[in-house]
């Protein structure tokens, strides 16, 4: 199935230049983009980014630490589009806890935190990436970060090859 999902690449992927690069891998994927742009996150969108839910499943300390660092400098929220894209993407990005993503993926190949040092040292874990988590996660957050007037739609090479 042909879907729609969200990258924020976050503030550490912006400052270590990284932006190019990690395009680059969902393009060559067969990805496409259809809506993409730069934005500093104020706290009450990170506030709705990062929902109670995140409470639940990670616990207060988690969210405080990923609102904090969501709005420490500017994003690029992606909106890319592909078969089964949710997954595609959650693949290419890797673990959320850069120390066990595999190499090959983003956060493997470019970041190396765990979990217990971001902890012991009172921080978010600098992972460069947000991917929406399953297809309904997506659709409400793209409706957060993209009016229906910021996608796009347009056949790329790779379309002949999908359709």
């Amino acid at each position: 199935m042909i879907e729609r999902t969200l990258v924020l690449l976050k503030p550490d992927a912006v400052k270590r230049c990284l932006i190019g690069t990690i395009i680059t891998r969902f393009e060559n994927a067969g990805l496409k983009i259809v809506g993409m742009k730069m934005i500093w996150a104020d706290n009450e969108r990170a506030l709705k980014h990062y929902t109670e839910d995140i409470t639940i499943r990670r616990g207060q300390f988690v969210r405080d630490k990923l609102l904090k660092f969501l709005v420490e400098g500017p994003v690029v929220a992606i909106c890319l589009e592909g078969i089964d894209s949710v997954e595609v993407v959650r693949k290419i990005v890797g673990s959320t806890e850069p120390k066990t993503a595999p190499p090959g993926t983003i956060r493997g190949d470019f970041a190396h935190m765990s979990y217990t040092y971001a902890d012991n040292n009172n921080r978010a874990i600098p992972n460069l990436i947000h991917a929406s988590g399953n297809r309904e996660e997506a659709i409400s957050e793209l409706g957060l970060w993209f009016s229906d007037k910021e996608l796009h739609s347009y056949n790329t090479v790779h379309d002949s090859q999908v359709i």
